[in-house]
């Protein structure tokens, strides 16, 4: 075939065989090097020459290292020859390309090279394969040798002789190994190890025998006649063995031989012939262990088993006066469960007399909830495992039971057991455990007394507030009369709101409504209220630590938790003394009388006082509901119960560090979070004046005097209501009013379906209607079910409603 260069140069003609009609049927456009009328003569002259050279060549043109190659290199491209046309050496090679890219990149800058078998680590078949290749590579120059346009590679695979080689170096290497393993054996072996000739001639003794013969120089004793070295019987045996190597049988004797230095010994000899290639004897074999203390051990045992008889017999009266004796119960028993021997505290104990008891199965001696497990211990001990203790209860002959703890061994056809009575045992941590349990009891209702009469007298209190003011409004008073009653149940109200959150943080029951926040921030801003709180006598220092320490917890029960701490230690310094606040990051929350040490990332908020201290014997209390150390009127005893109950809830806890006349340091530990920190929220205005503008509203309540209450309340800020039930029927007004109801405020514990499910339903149901809930307490409070909707905490006030109103439906941010 003839071609026009590009450069109007002579046209080239080569063949190439099938890669070179795949070349000319293939469209080289879309490629580096272009259409194939355009390419230059060099490239066409050198392409010629890789495909009618017989050699493997490959060809790589231009920057983009376009990969060509010949027909005697397609067995090397595999599974890579249907898409190799038109690819770089970069992608068709890629796997190989970390190996030759280095060789590759050094002809191009003009600098031959050959390597020999270097290893090369591709894909040719399925999985990675390590191969070894031999090649050269050309640079091709432009026509003034100052560019380098292309390189040619020759490449030969000598994968195959390279294993080759590896193989027979290894092969070498472990018949090296083999050698020197027989040299080390037969230098390590304590038996004697000798060759002789036919004659029976010493030619060669191993270092193990030269150790144990006792041979100094084997010169001196090379040549000799072996069978001179024995005396007696030792020499006939020796020439008889001698004698069937000859013949070429094999022989064993023992018998006694001094060593070179004159020492006796036993030996035990196995003297083999040595055949040549064509079976014929042609040395001998000859290999001797001492046994010396083996014929020692067995005249020893020869002379314990004229004593054996003797002792046996002592032995036996000895295991029989311990039988007798016991006062524990004995058995012999098969596997199945047949008794084979008893011992005599068996009457003693539970009066059974040994003739009721061989032959029979112990099985139906058990206590019937007792088989299973006696059952279990029997297939254990056929197992060939003992066990030390297992309790049973045992049938006495009078029809009662008594428990017995076992221990048991077998052997290969019995089990040996060794039962003791611990039937008094049994009833004294009987008794124990119901003392216990008295104890706890007790303790129990101690606690919930004082829980119940604390909440009583703070509620009487309260309630007497509200039922004297409403009385006092049922007379004819003036409007600023009226006023004060009216202000008095609306701060009694919330003085009641106050004890029954502090009720729910001690229970872990709180609704909590975490955010991440920077503790540091929220202590400084929080000291601009405690200041004024703890009075002026009292110096506040806070100390900070330079990196934010943030937390992920209810910021306004933290807020609380710290004010309540606050004015504990107010209290406790009589309103004298100093209070450091102080922030830092811990590693572990310590261990206290309640709980171990508990490991992990924490940020520690303490307060220290410079007070009188805590009583040790009341330290353990502190924490407990309605418990205070304060006068009559001065606290209610919760304070610190919600401390401890926010920081449980939260995944912390609190530890207090007191001693008399030396102050006190409550400290509390929350998880510290690697979160963004939340932004600080602006002051809220106060009490917003909602126009609900005639928006519908649809209210779920269960008890009809709220919800007569919520539907006044929420008439007067503007708002048309419907009043459901139950979940139930709101589901069943929404789907028959659809569009009617801007808003749905439900109660969160109700009868069937909860506010929450309720909530979820109509997001799914309805979405972008909004939902506010509300409710005094609820488990799924505690476990912040509610923190995705809007949540008003009950008792509220009007203001409160109107705020979360519009928060709901005029996209305000919630309280």
């Amino acid at each position: 075939m003839t071609i026009s260069s590009a450069d109007g140069a002579a046209p080239q003609t080569w063949r190439g065989g099938e890669t070179g009609a795949a070349i000319r049927q293939f469209d080289w456009s879309q490629t580096s090097v272009g259409p194939r009328e355009h390419w230059p003569s060099l490239l066409h002259s050198t392409l010629s020459l890789v495909l009618e050279s017989p050699e493997s060549l490959y060809l790589l043109w231009g920057p983009q290292k376009q990969f060509f190659f010949n027909d005697a290199y397609r067995p090397v491209l595999g599974p890579r020859l249907a898409h190799a046309l038109g690819q770089t050496i970069e992608t068709l090679w890629a796997d190989a390309w970390p190996d030759v890219q280095p060789m590759v990149e050094q002809a191009f800058r003009g600098q031959a090279c050959r390597h020999e078998d270097l290893p090369v680590n591709m894909q040719r078949y399925p999985g990675e394969e390590l191969t070894w290749w031999s090649f050269s590579m050309s640079p091709i120059f432009d026509e003034r040798q100052e560019q380098v346009l292309g390189v040619l590679c020759h490449t030969v695979e000598t994968t195959a002789r390279v294993r080759l080689g590896l193989h027979a170096r290894l092969t070498e290497s472990r018949l090296r190994e083999t050698r020197e393993l027989n040299t080390r054996v037969l230098a390590s072996s304590n038996d004697c190890i000798k060759v002789l000739d036919l004659d029976g001639q010493l030619s060669f003794m191993s270092e193990g025998g030269l150790r144990v013969m006792e041979v100094s120089d084997f010169n001196a004793i090379a040549g000799c006649p072996w069978p001179d070295f024995w005396q007696g019987q030792g020499n006939l045996d020796a020439q008889a063995a001698i004698a069937a190597a000859q013949a070429g049988e094999s022989a064993r004797f023992q018998g006694a031989a001094n060593t070179l230095a004159g020492n006796a010994k036993w030996w035990d000899v196995q003297v083999t012939p040595m055949l040549d290639e064509a079976g014929q004897p042609e040395k001998i074999l000859c290999i001797s262990r001492d046994i010396t203390a083996t014929r020692e051990a067995e005249e020893q045992l020869r002379r314990l088993n004229e004593s054996l008889e003797q002792r046996v017999q002592e032995r036996t009266q000895e295991r029989d006066r311990i039988w007798q004796l016991s006062t524990d119960l004995m058995l012999v028993a098969d596997f199945n469960g047949r008794i084979v021997a008893v011992n005599p505290a068996w009457t003693r104990l539970l009066g059974w007399q040994r003739h009721e008891l061989e032959g029979s199965s112990f099985y139906d001696f058990i206590h019937p909830q007792d088989s299973v497990a006696a059952v279990n211990a029997c297939t254990e001990l056929a197992l060939g495992q003992s066990f030390s203790r297992v309790e049973n209860r045992f049938r006495h002959k009078d029809g009662s039971y008594r428990w017995v703890s076992w221990s048991a061994v077998p052997d290969p056809q019995h089990l040996h057991a060794v039962g003791r009575d611990i039937q008094a045992e049994r009833e004294a941590a009987q008794a124990l455990r119901k003392t216990e349990d008295i104890l706890r009891q007790a303790q129990k209702m101690e606690a919930v007394g004082q829980l119940t009469g604390g909440v009583a007298h703070d509620f009487n209190n309260l309630l007497t507030v509200i039922r004297s003011s409403t009385d006092l409004l049922r007379r004819n008073l003036s409007e600023e009369r009226r006023q004060l009653y009216i202000d008095a149940i609306s701060d009694t109200v919330d003085r009641a709101s106050k004890l029954t959150a502090q009720l729910l943080a001690y229970a872990r029951q709180q609704n909590l409504r975490p955010e991440t926040f920077d503790v540091g921030v929220s202590v400084q801003l929080l000291a601009q209220m405690i200041n004024p709180l703890i009075g002026a006598c009292i110096e506040l220092r806070i100390e900070l630590p330079q990196q934010a320490c943030c937390i992920h917890a209810d910021a306004g029960q933290f807020d609380t938790a710290l004010i309540n701490m606050a004015v504990n230690a107010r209290d406790a310094m009589q309103g004298e003394g100093l209070l450091v606040i102080a922030v830092e990051r811990v590693a572990q929350i310590p261990a206290s009388a309640s709980q171990g040490a508990q490991n992990g990332d924490f940020v520690a908020v303490s307060l220290t006082d410079t007070g009188a201290g805590i009583d040790p014997q009341q330290i353990e209390r502190i924490f407990e509901p309605f418990f205070t150390t304060k006068e009559v009127g001065k606290g209610t005893g919760l304070g610190l119960s919600q401390v401890f109950g926010f920081a449980k809830q939260s995944g912390g806890g609190l530890v207090v560090h007191s001693q008399p006349g030396q102050g006190t340091r409550f400290t509390l530990y929350l998880p510290r979070s690697e979160a963004v920190v939340s932004p600080v929220a602006a002051p809220r205005p106060g009490p917003l004046q909602v126009d609900g503008q005639g928006a519908t509203l649809l209210v779920v309540e269960d008890n009809p005097e709220v919800g007569v209450l919520l539907a006044q309340a929420l008439n007067e800020l503007g708002y048309q209501t419907e009043w459901a039930t139950s979940a139930i029927e709101a589901l069943r007004r929404l789907s028959q009013e659809p569009g009617v109801f801007q808003a749905v405020f439900s109660d969160v514990v109700m009868p069937g379906m909860s506010g929450i499910e309720l909530a979820t339903r109509i997001r799914s149901d309805y979405p972008g209607l909004p939902v506010i809930l509300t409710s005094g307490y609820s488990p799924a409070l505690a476990q912040g079910q509610t923190r995705e909707f809007v949540f008003l905490q009950k008792p509220y006030s009007v203001a409160a409603l109107a705020q979360a109103l519009s928060a709901a439906i005029g996209n305000d941010p919630p309280l």
